[in-house]
């Protein structure tokens, strides 16, 4: 079995001035920089035949290369089960447009459909029994996030390990556009 999931690399020219902002909350397991991505789609634990049929069906995806930025941050969960930090992603009609394209994909490699609203985020940190007033703080101190825009003409396909220090991911698949 694999654990799958769709995704856009974050450039390292991106992802590395973050890295002075994944610091100082307690409770806080800062994802690598290296991992940093932008979900597209959450595929779960797939036999290989069915990850076969679904590599198939996301290399047949076509968009017009685009642009995005990262802005702001937040966090998902309430009070003490707060759960996650995250990066937001600018609004843009071609990741939108993207993401249901992996959606179609999977229901078409035989998938259930996903049942929640996609919301693009690129994860920072998961959180154990955070404070929340010190979780308010850290978002506070870095809302006004905002990077440079940055290229996409490409996704991939990527498998997840989880380790004792957290999910690992590999990239298995490319798919340029």
């Amino acid at each position: 079995m694999l654990r799958l999931f769709a995704a856009i690399a974050i450039p390292d020219d991106i992802a590395e001035p973050l890295e002075g902002r994944l610091h100082d909350l307690e409770g806080a397991r800062w994802r690598p920089i290296e991992a940093l991505h932008i979900t597209l789609r959450f595929f779960g634990e797939l036999t290989e035949t069915v990850a076969d049929d679904l590599d198939a069906e996301l290399s047949t995806i076509t968009s017009p290369p685009f642009a995005l930025n990262l802005q702001e941050v937040g966090s998902f969960g309430e009070g003490y089960r707060l759960d996650t930090l995250w990066a937001g992603v600018s609004d843009s009609e071609p990741l939108r447009q993207l993401a249901h394209r992996c959606e179609t994909a999977a229901r078409r490699a035989g998938l259930k459909p996903e049942g929640r609203v996609y919301k693009p985020h690129v994860t920072l940190a998961y959180l154990k029994r955070p404070a929340p007033a010190a979780v308010a703080a850290w978002i506070q101190a870095n809302n006004l996030l905002k990077s440079p825009p940055f290229g996409v003409d490409r996704f991939g396909l990527y498998s997840s390990h989880q380790t004792g220090e957290g999910s690992r991911y590999r990239l298995e698949k490319e798919y340029r556009f």
